[in-house]
């Protein structure tokens, strides 16, 4: 596959690496030389600098053989006209755009982004993914990350064991034997910024271990149990940036029937002013975070958690850790920066959001060659969870998992079935209409694909 990516950032350089990965044609275009150079010298791509937007830019990268256009430049405006140049002038099927303005998505704008007007097919905004993704971790105490799968009837959560649990120096095989009853399963465990798989079972769990599993909705807290976590919902909230983030957060927050206690730290005073007349029953309270009047002012010594999610990582950061200093219970940090990723967990921050994480997750569903509901990278995109279905054509049905001969480093974790959840074995065959929650490494997805596409054979 032929693959046009217009921004050579963070984001922009994890699809190109997923994408190369999977043996795919990739151009990168980026108007910084800067930028360029570093994805063509760590790379094998072909990279143009100049504007997406421009046609002869465009020409010269090849869109006119191009099978997909990616567009996440920091321009939501060259990244819309970019998307229709590359539509009506190359003719390109299939145009992702990341879009990050809330203003495009106001009332009254439904038919802007339609064939007949921007013909954009997938639309990302990285700001409501983020919120959506704080608002699912907010109901899962104690959880690191969580991720909705099959219209939400399923999750996969990632968490660290306290000392006392019960899978405390236990490995992979002694954990799934305690999951067997809330049909849920151990999926992978990260030490040390490492992955590890169901296949290394000689290695025991430590408090370190940021541990992966997969479980239906309805378990999720008795299995967070198992891990040691029992805390109840937070309901005093304080939140740190009233930007698109902080605003739509605390605005799902409110649909709520819970009698949540939120109040919003704004450092803007025209922003402040703005988001204040959107909210009902949030406070907003117009000042800096790490002022300690300000942190005293909105009591944080009693609050549940602090989720800082302003566009600054170091105030991010520093105000979750001044806000656990004076006793809020939790902290979630939004940050940008992976320089900062090994410091979390000695600084005491609870969990950390990466918007790029969530932005390239939200981009991969819709970059397989197989069709595929959702997709989610975890631990630093070492690995993916996928969510597809079990088509009359695929290779897969009618065949037991050990017929199908996983590649290692791969893992057919959760089939649900007519509504039942079933954590397969070796005998257990897969039959036509199953959802399946899937594990990989992300350098097996391509075997992963022809074992499970309804338009290839497997080799």
């Amino acid at each position: 596959m032929k693959v046009i990516i217009c921004g050579a950032g963070q984001v922009g350089t994890s699809i190109a690496k997923q994408l190369i990965i999977e043996d795919n044609d990739v151009t990168v275009i980026d108007q910084s030389p800067k930028l360029i150079d570093r994805i063509s010298d760590s790379l094998d791509v072909t990279a143009h600098v100049g504007f997406a937007s421009h046609p002869y830019v465009l020409e010269k990268a090849g869109a006119n053989q191009a099978d997909m256009f990616i567009a996440v430049t920091q321009s939501d405006e060259i990244n819309m006209v970019a998307c229709q140049v590359a539509h009506s002038i190359f003719g390109v099927s299939k145009k992702i755009a990341r879009i990050r303005s809330q203003n495009y998505f106001t009332s009254g704008m439904e038919r802007l982004f339609s064939p007949d007007d921007m013909p954009i097919d997938v639309i990302i905004s990285p700001e409501l993914e983020v919120a959506n993704a704080i608002f699912d971790k907010l109901h899962v105490p104690g959880a690191i990350e969580t991720i909705n799968f099959a219209e939400n009837l399923v999750k996969v959560v990632s968490v660290k064991a306290t000392d006392d649990s019960l899978v405390m120096g236990k490995n992979v095989t002694e954990v799934n034997e305690r999951l067997e009853a809330f049909n849920a399963q151990m999926i992978c465990f990260v030490r040390e910024q490492e992955l590890h798989g169901l296949d290394q079972t000689d290695i025991k769990l430590d408090s370190q271990d940021e541990i992966y599993f997969v479980s239906p909705n309805n378990k999720v807290k008795e299995v967070m149990s198992v891990f040691g976590h029992e805390e109840r919902e937070a309901s005093k909230i304080r939140i740190v940036g009233g930007g698109s983030i902080g605003l739509y957060l605390s605005q799902k927050l409110e649909e709520e029937e819970q009698n949540h206690n939120i109040k919003i730290i704004e450092r803007n005073a025209e922003r402040a002013k703005i988001i204040v007349n959107r909210l009902d029953r949030t406070t907003v309270i117009n000042g800096d975070a790490l002022e300690q009047e300000i942190l005293k002012e909105v009591n944080i010594a009693n609050s549940d958690t602090i989720i800082a999610v302003s566009n600054d990582d170091e105030v991010n950061i520093l105000s979750a850790l001044l806000a656990k200093k004076f006793g809020c219970k939790k902290a979630v940090s939004l940050i940008n920066s992976t320089s900062f990723a090994p410091l979390f967990s000695s600084l005491g921050i609870d969990a950390i959001v990466n918007p790029r994480e969530i932005t390239v997750s939200s981009i991969l569903q819709h970059i397989r060659n197989f069709k595929v509901r959702n997709a989610h990278a975890i631990a630093d995109s070492q690995a993916e969870i996928i969510e597809t279905d079990a088509f009359e054509s695929s290779y897969s049905v009618g065949k037991t998992i050990a017929d199908l001969d996983l590649p290692k480093g791969t893992n057919l974790n959760m089939i649900i079935r007519e509504g039942k959840y079933i954590i397969p074995n070796a005998e257990t065959e897969i039959i036509a209409k199953d959802r399946l929650i899937i594990f990989s490494r992300v350098e097996k997805l391509k075997k992963i694909e022809k074992i499970f596409s309804d338009r290839y054979k497997y080799f």
